[in-house]
């Protein structure tokens, strides 16, 4: 039987960005926006800054150098459900993003691609739900 693929990766810069916030502001994790005041960017925020709702799926972690800590990627319910479908692929492209987000002063904003799963990707994840808010409290 195959591997299951993970709901979440990262590009290598968007990997390099991740460590460099982290070693200045601790542990991170990332909320995929699902609209509002930044459209649909993911969020960076120190962990414990933002609150995770009951129906928030993990959608993966991301890992940085030791001895850092991995990154939690989150997502609405709602919108996870519109997006199962695909992996969530990490991005960093040059321009000011959302001024919530850590990556702000930095010049360079956070950008979600995707992937289509396969239909066997699809199955495998279907047996392996994700954990939600609810499973954190």
């Amino acid at each position: 039987m195959s591997e299951t693929p993970d709901r979440v990766t990262a590009t290598e810069s968007a990997v390099e960005l991740l460590t460099k916030l982290s070693e200045l502001h601790g542990g991170l994790m990332i909320h995929q926006s699902g609209g509002c005041c930044d459209g649909s960017a993911p969020m960076c925020y120190p962990v414990g800054e933002y609150r995770i709702g009951q129906r928030d799926v993990l959608v993966g972690t991301i890992g940085l150098p030791d001895p850092l800590p991995e990154v939690r990627v989150w997502i609405n319910g709602d919108q996870f459900e519109l997006w199962k479908h695909t992996q969530l692929i990490l991005d960093v492209v040059p321009g000011r993003g959302a001024g919530f987000s850590l990556e702000a002063p930095e010049g360079v904003r956070f950008l979600s691609r995707s992937r289509t799963f396969s239909d066997d990707e699809n199955a495998l994840l279907a047996a392996s739900p994700p954990n939600v808010g609810a499973d954190f409290e």
